[in-house]
């Protein structure tokens, strides 16, 4: 279908120009060699076994012993460059590569993100597609382009989305995702309908599909505006189930995104630092003199840096060398000498809880299975600070909410990269807002229990670390009233909030209730100021 062959094979259909209808279910590897797959051709134990990556580089390594096969191997290499220009620079292939904030993104030549486009050119105007694909296609930032031309050119009927938990597909692994879409060249979509199981508690067999299909009950239907306005960068669509999550997502959606930048209010700019391949080569196994620890995403959870103890230590020189760079050490603070915020980069949508936030101490490094902020802005002469202290806690308050838990399993399977952290919509609240300094306060207590976060909790108020609570039924209370206050910030209706509670399954139901219980306590203080403001006029 992406080559000559095609005229071959459908020559009628092309002497008129197009076809009426395409059902095609196209490979979903990315376009590059791969060794397995060629030597297995040429060995019947790399054909026959599991080979872990080592045994399999020194069978490699023997076979290319045999001249014949290393030429075989050689030419199989070297078609991959050439046809990868020539569907990067093809104009029928214009959409394959998004521009996201200057840059590109989706450099990866998807095999099924080509057999996408080549569909829409093959089909005449009114004419049908359904085609199957991995999940990214409605998920991923380098997509973006494709779905500006599917709304645009096309009417877009249906978009379902399914967890292979019960092995629709034999051979594919159970944790992968796929799509089946359906739409029709010519005209625009303004808004389609969409069903999704993808959660792996939720998960169909195949003998369920034709009755998942036909059910009008499970689908939603979807407006191209609100994905436009939750989404701007990647135009990727999250996996509602009903009504009442599309009701929320468009009060969310009045709120600005937690990566657009905001002149005159503080920003958030997220980091990675050390990779833990890449640069084991600076990790030693014990603490040593100027040496500083290093912080996995397994370290942390939400408002505790003390989940486990860490595995490894950076010397501190070497380390900042690393981050500097090819920039002059002026004995500057850099960012890892401050309280960052910080969140685990590796999460499941079926996990007890997904997002997972924290505020880092001081003088710590860490590596990429965690993300966390940027203070100090690097490319301003003077280096100054794009977030404070308080702000760094609010946000971490609103990344450890039941609200904002809800918004990312919608949107992710394994890995919450920054660009998904990026389209959470957040109210940039400031010290003379209202619930501002409350939520502020509350995280503050929650994280600062420890003397590294002396320095911290006088920053924001609290007379000491030792104003932080660790008793745990004080915790949940705390935990509880941020979550009551961040649903209120968002105009949350108790239903709306409890619903949000159903979603996660595996929290302690205790733990739910008083969250739900907070929010009812912040709904009478709120009536009650409202009615003294009245009384008062």
């Amino acid at each position: 279908m992406l080559n000559q062959s095609l005229g071959y094979h459908f020559d009628k259909v092309l002497e008129r120009g197009s076809f009426d209808a395409i059902i095609t279910n196209p490979p979903w590897e990315i376009f590059k060699p791969y060794a397995r797959e060629f030597f297995l051709h040429h060995n019947d134990l790399v054909r026959k076994s599991k080979m872990d990556i080592k045994a399999f580089e020194k069978e490699q390594k023997q076979l290319l012993e045999d001249p014949e096969i290393t030429t075989a191997w050689l030419g199989y290499q070297s078609q991959f460059p050439y046809i990868s220009a020539y569907y990067r620079s093809s104009n029928q292939y214009k959409n394959q590569i998004s521009i996201v904030n200057g840059k590109k993104a989706g450099t990866d030549i998807n095999l099924y993100k080509l057999f996408l486009e080549q569909s829409f050119n093959l089909l005449c105007n009114g004419g049908q597609c359904g085609i199957i694909v991995p999940s990214g296609i409605y998920t991923d930032l380098g997509a973006k382009q494709l779905w500006e031309m599917l709304f645009s050119h096309t009417y877009i009927n249906t978009i379902f989305g399914l967890s292979n938990e019960r092995f629709i597909f034999e051979g594919v692994d159970h944790r992968f995702k796929f799509s089946l879409v359906t739409f029709e060249k010519g005209g625009f979509t303004d808004s389609f309908t969409a069903a999704f199981r993808i959660n792996s508690r939720e998960a169909i067999r195949v003998n369920q599909l034709e009755t998942f299909f036909k059910n009008q009950d499970e689908r939603v239907k979807i407006s191209v505006p609100l994905i436009r306005g939750l989404s701007p960068d990647s135009l990727s669509v999250m996996e509602f189930k009903n009504e009442i999550d599309i009701q929320m997502a468009e009060k969310m959606a009045k709120f600005p995104l937690l990566g657009e930048k905001i002149e005159g209010k503080w920003n958030l700019r997220l980091t990675r630092e050390f990779d833990m391949t890449n640069d084991s080569h600076l990790f030693k196994q014990q603490p040593g003199k100027g040496s500083l620890p290093l912080y996995e995403g397994k370290m942390i959870h939400q408002f505790t840096h003390l989940y486990a103890e860490p595995r490894y230590w950076v010397n501190e020189s070497e380390g900042r060398k690393a981050l500097l760079g090819r920039r002059q050490d002026k004995e500057q603070k850099l960012n890892y000498q401050t309280y960052r915020l910080a969140y685990r980069s590796v999460a499941a949508s079926t996990n007890e809880r997904s997002l997972i936030a924290s505020v880092l101490p001081q003088n710590i490094f860490f590596g990429h299975s965690m993300n966390a902020s940027i203070i100090f802005d690097e490319e301003s002469s003077d280096r100054k600070r794009i977030i404070n202290s308080s702000e760094v806690l609010f946000v971490t308050a609103c990344l450890n909410s039941f609200i904002f838990d809800f918004l990312i399993r919608q949107r992710i399977s394994q890995n919450l990269t920054m660009f998904y952290i990026y389209q959470l919509p957040v109210p940039r609240l400031t010290k003379n807002d209202r619930y501002f300094n409350e939520i502020v306060e509350r995280a503050a207590k929650l994280i600062c229990t420890t003397p590294e976060f002396d320095e911290l909790a006088q920053e924001v108020g609290l007379d000491s670390y030792q104003q932080g609570v660790t008793n745990e039924t004080e915790r949940t209370k705390l935990r509880a009233e941020l979550d009551g206050m961040i649903a209120h910030l968002y105009g949350l209706t108790e239903e709306e909030f409890s619903y949000i509670l159903t979603t996660f399954p595996l929290v302690n139901e205790t733990v739910k209730e008083s969250a739900l219980e907070a929010y009812r306590t912040f709904t009478k203080v709120r009536c009650s100021v409202q009615n003294l403001m009245a009384e008062s006029l």
